[in-house]
């Protein structure tokens, strides 16, 4: 790698990142990460910061561990790629699936086709939904219902199942036949009810009106996260889950759970559709499958479905779909260490018990600033939704986000700004006191901006 001074003189100018301004990265330009060690990270400038960003959502086992590494260098060895299209596979992709239909099948998964990571994995979800309906004999079954403020990727079909237009809107047209329904979020909602029984109930009777509207027969699928992630971290009340998918049972219509965020512990729960009790029709993982160690994701499989498509003797059932790098061999190697050191260290239940008291925290930090308008965790995944003035809910300001994130990191906390958000979602190995750190940053960056 070239030095420090051409990293620093070529920062933000030859590149453009995802989810930002082009012309605002080269006025302010972007941390430079180049270490991480633990659950800690380290930039160019040699400053250390507690990450509670977790890489994206994704690195649960942290930036040190050597299983993963090992897997990796040893595949790297033995065969670094091949294709898995029609006639070939390679060992570690099969020993992944399997893997992965033992670890899910709680949730009646019983087959697994992998991606590059979760974009494409609900791409894949959407296409094989429309798939489905068609070897079935009811074609006109291309629609898909989607949750506002629900996040799902950004290919032309995550985009436009998207609830957010900060995703929607520079790309438009999208996907004709998506239909948005309103999130249970008891903080903003179009019903103005704050109770989250009742409000499961009327997201619902919303969903069931939409059905009504479209015609059953012409939806595909409704896809949703069983814990909403970049929308702001909105945990809908225990209930709603399974009323979606009784609605979705009613009228025969399958249910994908995107669980590229919340798979593999971050809830508390292997997964978010656990958490609620629910068995989907499909499911969408990426992100913790490897630990952010190598880019793969997967679309889990129900039996409903895999029988349909197994039993098909025409044309409708052959996948014409799929990516080169689909069961990479070195990804899948890192996925199936990954999966082992996740089971081991039983990260589900540390996610539970420090999430309990992170949750605690920011209770606290809500009572002692005013800026911090609404607060949602659950497991290792929180939101806190600043605000200008708590009465009208009135969002904070980019400045005052900026004014927040920056003093944290000088406080030694890398956060996540979206909006008028701020997102948590740290490795899943933290510990209590790397709790009470993250609460600290928070707190700087809060007395900074109040």
């Amino acid at each position: 790698m070239r030095d420090t001074n051409f990293l620093v003189e070529n920062n933000a100018k030859p590149i453009w990142h995802p989810m930002a301004h082009p012309a605002e990265m080269r006025g302010n330009p972007p941390k430079v990460i180049m270490k991480g060690e633990g659950a800690e990270v380290t930039d160019i400038e040699g400053r250390t910061v507690l990450d509670a960003v977790g890489g994206l959502w994704n690195v649960n086992l942290g930036y040190s561990c050597d299983p993963i590494k090992k897997a990796i260098a040893d595949q790297l060895s033995a065969l670094p790629y091949y294709s898995g299209f029609r006639g070939t596979s390679t060992g570690p992709s099969i020993e992944l699936a399997y893997e992965l239909t033992q670890w899910f099948e709680p949730e009646g998964m019983v087959r697994a086709f992998f991606t590059s990571g979760g974009s494409d994995s609900v791409e894949t979800a959407l296409r094989l939904s429309r798939q489905y309906w068609k070897i079935r004999g009811q074609a006109d079954r291309t629609k898909f219902l989607a949750l506002k403020k629900g996040y799902h990727g950004t290919h032309f079909g995550g985009a436009s199942v998207n609830g957010n237009a900060n995703f929607r809107r520079n790309y438009e047209p999208l996907l004709p036949g998506v239909f948005h329904t309103p999130a249970p979020w008891t903080y903003r909602n179009p019903f103005d009810e704050s109770d989250p029984v009742r409000l499961a109930q009327l997201c619902a009777r919303a969903i069931e009106e939409e059905i009504a509207f479209q015609g059953a027969d012409t939806i595909a699928a409704f896809i949703m996260e069983p814990v909403l992630g970049a929308g702001g971290v909105i945990v809908p009340p225990e209930t709603f889950m399974p009323l979606v998918r009784a609605i979705c049972d009613r009228h025969d219509i399958l249910l994908i759970a995107d669980e590229v965020v919340t798979a593999f512990g971050r809830t508390g729960a292997w997964s978010g559709s656990r958490l609620w009790g629910v068995k989907p029709d499909f499911m969408t993982i990426a992100k913790a499958i490897t630990s952010g160690y190598f880019s793969l994701g997967a679309t889990l499989i129900s039996q409903k479905v895999a029988d349909v498509f197994e039993a098909d003797k025409t044309s409708f059932g052959a996948i014409g779909h799929g990516y080169t790098y689909s069961g990479h061999p070195v990804g899948c190697a890192a996925g199936i260490a990954a999966l082992a050191e996740t089971k081991r260290l039983k990260l589900n239940e540390n996610a539970a018990a420090r999430g309990a008291e992170l949750a605690k925290a920011l209770e606290d930090l809500k009572a002692r600033h005013h800026l911090v308008g609404d607060m949602r965790s659950k497991g290792l995944m929180a939101g806190i939704e600043l605000v200008a003035d708590r009465a009208t809910k009135k969002p904070a300001d980019k400045k005052t986000m900026g004014k927040v994130a920056d003093a944290a990191y000088e406080a030694g906390v890398m956060l996540r700004v979206s909006g008028n958000m701020i997102i948590l979602s740290p490795p899943l190995v933290i510990t209590a006191k790397d709790v009470a750190r993250i609460a600290e940053g928070l707190d700087a960056g809060l007395r900074a901006a109040g």
